[in-house]
């Protein structure tokens, strides 16, 4: 019997699928600065799931820039929400409300890059603009 479960035990981990569950807060403000995304860049896998929280409300997410193949993603405001990443390459998401006040970040799935050039030339406003200058700084070093 004991043979049986392990065989199966082993069986069962070895077809599993790892992935991870990553949290982005949605703040008014991290130290100095405010309206902001705890984190600019979230690296992750394909299959791994970023859960953005609202930590303060009158945020939410929405995709700018994706990959081909991406759907529209929008979340409404002062609600958690989650998103599973399939498909490789950097997703510019914005805060609607907050947009031209630099509440933007990235997400990059399997460190893939290819359409680095399409984030770096999407038109955002105001200190979104500064945000993004250093945010596409950071992921060409």
């Amino acid at each position: 019997m004991y043979k049986i479960l392990l065989f199966i035990a082993l069986t069962f981990s070895s077809n599993t699928v790892f992935s991870a569950t990553f949290e982005v807060e949605m703040l008014n403000r991290l130290g100095k600065e405010s309206m902001v995304y705890s984190q600019n860049i979230v690296n992750v896998k394909a299959g791994d799931t970023v859960k953005w929280i609202s930590a303060s409300k009158g945020h939410n997410v929405q995709f700018l820039t994706v990959p081909e193949g991406v759907d529209p993603f929008r979340s409404k405001l002062s609600v958690d929400t989650e998103y599973t990443f399939t498909i490789p390459g950097i997703y510019l998401y914005q805060c609607t409300p907050h947009k031209s006040m630099g509440m933007i970040a990235v997400v990059v799935v399997d460190a893939n890059k290819d359409n680095f050039d399409a984030i770096s030339s999407t038109r955002v406003g105001g200190k979104s603009k500064k945000r993004l200058a250093q945010i596409l700084d950071t992921l060409n070093s």
